[in-house]
């Protein structure tokens, strides 16, 4: 081995070393001079913590026992921020405490407003955890120059972040999103609890740069507003989770590719309220709407909901194309449904493109049922950025390429006078083993308007 190997070898050794060290230390946020009282205001105490970790190249931000009063904090690379039992971040109610978010260079971004505030904020770091059991408790604070002259900071925001871990932490009333990140990659969600605020985990990337790589795994969510929302997004897994919401379960508001969903509880009505509207009913559990809520561009790809039980909600599904965006493969399957209470599922595209490949297998849906008219078939209009009455009771779709319905059970609990079915400019539908024995069973229970071809088994 020569001289230069060796000393290069050496050199690396020595870096480890030093690294594993440095992510060793841990800060105490008692020793920077934070009371965790609940009145004293510990901000300044807790960023120095945070500031002399960030100074070793690493480490842990300790938050023992305590309530920690707290304006904007902003974390570093390389960071443990844990929180343990009975430890309480709590989120300052004055909102002068809260600044806007940084970018690395220092500058401010250029959509900076009062929707950047956060209680924890990142940008452009590395190797981030924030872990429990402690809480971190926005206490909802209103904000007349938010969002709809309401919101107010967000729980954790993050921005072009890599490797971020949150973990058995318990986010509580937060004065907006619990969790807001944009264009981040490698992004971990575990066994963590969302309670109150408005969306839980609310993420999104552009056109070119998505969030890539997103796992939201056994974590329970009980929000006031959408539970898990986003847009722009490639390679994202939500499994285990138990999701109840005063709003959909889960909202996709643009493209999204390799999109998987399995394994998880949707239930209503919501244990807190909406804010805005003190609706507590839930909406969708599986609401997919690529550009109703904004412009957007580009696919709906690679898309699975599996091994999952709805009730009490306005729909299971509710999927959507707007001008501008397209579809490749969505599948829905082993999902069992009770008390879906206002309307169809619905598989719709108003984009000038179909809907192209959607498979529906071994699905079970019960519906309140009830309605006593048959309303008029040519006045569906596009909807709004929530699903809305339809004139059939079971399901809806509209310019799609491929329908597959295999092994599909469609009731209603009371009654029903409307079609079971209203299927408008498909190319081809399979309906296999497809049961909607509750309803009329004349030729007036399933319609089909310019459908190219129909397998029926």
């Amino acid at each position: 081995m020569t001289y230069l190997r060796r000393h290069f070898i050496g050199c690396a050794l020595l870096w480890l070393f030093v690294s594993i060290a440095a992510m060793a230390a841990t800060v105490d946020v008692r020793d920077c001079g934070a009371k965790g009282d609940g009145r004293t205001f510990d901000t300044a105490a807790i960023q120095s913590a945070i500031d002399a970790c960030a100074a070793r190249g690493g480490g842990t931000v300790l938050l023992p026992a305590g309530k920690y009063l707290s304006g904007t904090l902003h974390l570093a690379s390389n960071l443990r921020f844990e929180l343990t039992r009975n430890a309480v971040l709590l989120g300052s109610t004055n909102l002068d405490d809260y600044t806007e978010a940084r970018l690395p260079d220092g500058k401010p971004a250029a959509d900076c407003s009062r929707w950047r505030h956060a209680l924890l904020s990142a940008e452009g770091i590395t190797n981030l955890t924030i872990c429990g059991p402690g809480v971190i408790d926005g206490r909802k604070p209103y904000d007349p120059q938010g969002e709809e002259k309401t919101r107010g900071p967000h729980g954790f925001l993050f921005h072009n972040c890599r490797n971020v871990v949150v973990t058995n932490v318990t986010f509580l009333d937060a004065g907006n999103y619990s969790i807001f990140f944009t264009e981040s990659d490698d992004v971990t969600v575990r066994d963590a609890n969302f309670l109150g605020g408005y969306d839980g985990v609310h993420f999104r990337g552009r056109p070119g740069s998505p969030c890539r790589n997103v796992a939201i795994t056994g974590c329970r969510f009980e929000t006031g507003d959408d539970s898990i929302a986003g847009a722009y997004w490639s390679g994202i897994i939500v499994s285990n989770c138990q999701i109840n919401s005063s709003c959909n379960g889960i909202r996709l508001i643009g493209p999204a590719t390799g999109f998987d969903i399995s394994h998880s509880d949707f239930f209503g009505p919501g244990h807190f309220e909406h804010r805005t509207s003190h609706r507590t009913n839930m909406l969708a559990a599986f609401c997919l709407q690529p550009g109703a809520w904004m412009s957007t561009t580009g696919t709906l790809d690679r898309v699975r909901m599996s091994d999952c039980t709805v009730s009490n909600v306005t729909t299971p599904f509710h999927f959507v194309l707007k001008p501008g965006n397209e579809s490749g493969e969505i599948v829905a399957e082993r999902i069992r449904v009770v008390d879906a209470y206002m309307t169809a599922c619905s598989v719709e595209s108003w984009s000038e493109r179909p809907f192209a490949n959607v498979t529906f297998r071994d699905v079970s849906v019960t519906f309140a049922g009830g309605a006593t008219n048959r309303p008029l078939l040519d006045m569906i209009k596009p909807p709004g950025v929530d699903a809305r009455p339809l004139p059939v009771w079971g399901f809806y779709a509209r310019n799609v390429t491929s329908l597959t319905l295999e092994n599909v059970s469609l009731k209603t609990a009371s009654p029903d006078t409307r079609p079971a079915m209203f299927f408008d400019d498909l190319k081809a539908l399979t309906l296999d083993h497809v049961d909607y024995s509750d309803a009329d069973r004349s030729e007036k229970a399933v319609i089909f308007k310019q459908v190219g071809h129909v397998n029926r088994r």
